[in-house]
């Protein structure tokens, strides 16, 4: 879902005679390239999950809220709310209000007229996601919030196979007027208007044009915000073009007032009117190489440092001298994600609950050396993890220690021996304790980082006695192969918001089918996480959090293997914040500058 940062070097001022990078042919028109390294899938929101649709969706559509640009620890503030909800009934209650005034983009679905964005637009977008045709990977996060009377609505859908009834009212979800709507609980959410910053979850789309191409939405992406898709040659280029229709917005960061770097943004933005750059293109390029050379050779602005090339450009941490002589600048932040592999807890070979099984998925973790993976495969960028909550995210704990990252190969071998996955027939590898054939299946996109990455499974499977083979794959295919519950094994990283709540969902029974890759249901845990999250934060949630950690670590849906340190790098022409810790439309109040443009 929900991913990153922000730039560090300042904001420089942005001056009313500035013109802004050139497209060849189009004199005037400010123009932001970047690379994107891996492919997108589409942009209508509740069918997407890959980072690269989710960055240019969250450019289209608009939700609610979203997070201040400058303030840390980050806050809510409105978007195109006109205030933050009103929420009562112990949290079982949020009404929202939506300024009005507010258009779409242009589109041959609205007739040749503005079309407002009114209330009833987030009642629809909302219901879609319960919509059994979609099949959103999202859903869960709406059904776990508990709104009335959807979920009960879903059933009945599935139970009828008939179309979704999208004017039918429900308790939970409806718009009280124009501008207006309420959304009502079964229980109480002390977090939910973190689901209204999100564009992927609350991402306002019209029923319009959703209806008029209904044959592939994904191409079709018509939302409030500041840019609108002009061109898309899928796993290739994509265009976005500044929105005509998009309303006046200024920039209103209100930073900390001993934060003096984001003082010094705030002086410098201050009066800025979103968007600043005309056109921003987008180049698919999964290699690391040609990414970063590309980014070198002055074809895009900006890049986020592949990790296998941090050496390079970012050695210890620091910006190669070679790039600062250039005016380069360098962001480094431990971003609020883990990258992990999961165990299809329904696959018969290393799913289950019994002692055997956690024993061998124990022995797995602790066969894996993911700081070898750290210093191999990522150029030393991330941090060993010690769950799967990030250090950041509400919830983790920083003293806890766990065998997530201390590797033991002589303690795997006691482990598997103790419970009976020996070499019975003498070729080196490990039987079932019933004396099958025993094959671990390690699902990898096709690209460097991965292969490197599945050596290393290889060499360290190999010295404990477990045979691996690897299944190769797009990214977009191994997310529905693994959806459908066709994967005994894969990893990727899972970006979450501030909260740890996101986390601990991966591993939540009712979860299964869709963030829930691990399929694990322990009826302990659910209690646990179902306890948790309808708490206000302090110390009676944060020990059932930490009490949830323990059962994830203790039956190993998961590997965790690191929390991820990312390094963005811009050249000097490139003005403002690339990234935000959980803000996806980063690119809102970029500008650039030809005078200094690199190439």
């Amino acid at each position: 879902m929900l991913r990153r940062r922000e730039l560090i070097g300042g904001v420089a001022a942005l001056p009313a005679a500035a013109t802004g990078s050139r497209r060849p042919g189009a004199a005037g028109v400010k123009v932001l390239r970047y690379a994107l390294n891996t492919a997108e899938t589409g942009f209508d929101p509740p069918r997407v999950s890959d980072q690269s649709s989710i960055r240019v969706l969250a450019h289209i559509f608009e939700s609610p809220l979203t997070y201040d640009e400058l303030a840390r620890p980050v806050r809510l503030v409105p978007l195109v709310a006109a205030a933050m909800p009103e929420v009562d009934d112990d949290f079982r209650r949020f009404v929202f209000t939506i300024r009005p005034g507010i258009f779409f983009a242009d589109d041959p679905a609205f007739g040749g007229r503005p079309r407002e964005l009114v209330a009833a637009d987030f009642v629809y977008t909302i219901k879609r996601f319960y919509d059994p045709a979609l099949r959103s990977e999202w859903l869960y996060q709406w059904e776990n919030a508990g709104l009335l009377g959807l979920s009960e609505l879903r059933r009945r859908v599935l139970a009828s196979k008939a179309a979704f009834p999208y004017d039918e009212e429900v308790p939970g979800l409806r718009a009280l007027d124009r501008h207006r709507f309420e959304v009502r609980l079964a229980r109480p959410a002390p977090r939910l208007a973190d689901h209204f910053a999100s564009r992927t979850l609350a991402g306002a789309v019209a029923r319009e044009v959703i209806e008029r191409y209904a044959d592939d939405p994904q191409a079709h992406p018509v939302g409030t915000g500041p840019f609108m898709l002009k061109e898309w040659r899928r796993a290739s280029r994509i265009v976005l073009v500044r929105n005509p229709r998009f309303r006046e917005q200024r920039f209103a960061g209100r930073p900390a007032p001993d934060d003096a770097p984001a003082q010094a943004e705030a002086r410098r933005l201050q009066g800025a009117r979103a968007p600043l750059v005309d056109r921003i293109e987008l180049d698919v390029v999964e290699e690391s190489q040609p990414r970063w050379l590309a980014f070198l050779n002055g074809e895009h602005d900006a890049v986020a440092v592949p990790s296998d090339l941090s050496a390079l450009a970012v050695p210890d941490g620091q910006l190669a001298p070679y790039l600062a002589r250039r005016g380069i600048r360098h962001e480094r932040e431990v971003a609020s994600s883990v990258a992990h592999t999961f165990f299809n807890f329904d696959n018969p070979v290393v799913g289950g609950y019994g002692p055997d099984k956690v024993a061998l998925r124990r022995a797995i973790a602790l066969a894996y050396d993911s700081a070898e993976e750290i210093r191999v495969a990522r150029g030393g960028q991330g941090l060993p993890a010690q769950s799967m909550i990030p250090p950041d995210c509400y919830g983790a704990e920083p003293a806890l220690a766990t065998e997530m990252s201390r590797p033991s190969p002589a303690r795997a071998r006691a482990l598997l021996e103790m419970h009976g996955y020996v070499d019975r027939d003498g070729d080196g590898f490990r039987e079932t304790p019933a004396g099958e054939r025993l094959e671990l299946r390690i699902a990898f996109p096709p690209d460097q980082r991965s292969r490197r990455i599945s050596e290393l499974w290889l060499k360290r499977m190999r010295a404990v006695g477990l045979r691996t083979r690897f299944e190769v794959a797009p990214f977009g295919e191994l997310i529905r192969r693994s959806l459908a519950g066709q994967l005994m094994m894969w990893g990727f990283s899972w970006q979450g918001g501030p909260d740890g709540d996101f986390f601990l969902g991966l591993a939540y029974g009712p979860n299964a089918d869709q963030s829930n890759d691990a399929r694990f249901r322990l009826a302990a845990f659910d209690r646990l996480y179902e306890r948790q999250r309808v708490l206000p934060d302090g110390p009676e949630r944060l020990a059932l959090m930490h009490r949830a950690t323990r059962l994830m670590l203790a039956y190993v849906p998961y590997i965790a293997h690191l929390h991820e340190i990312t390094n963005d790098l811009a050249h000097p022409h490139v003005r403002g914040a690339l990234r935000h810790p959980f803000n996806q439309d980063w690119w809102r109040w970029i500008d650039v500058d030809p005078g200094d443009r690199a190439g």
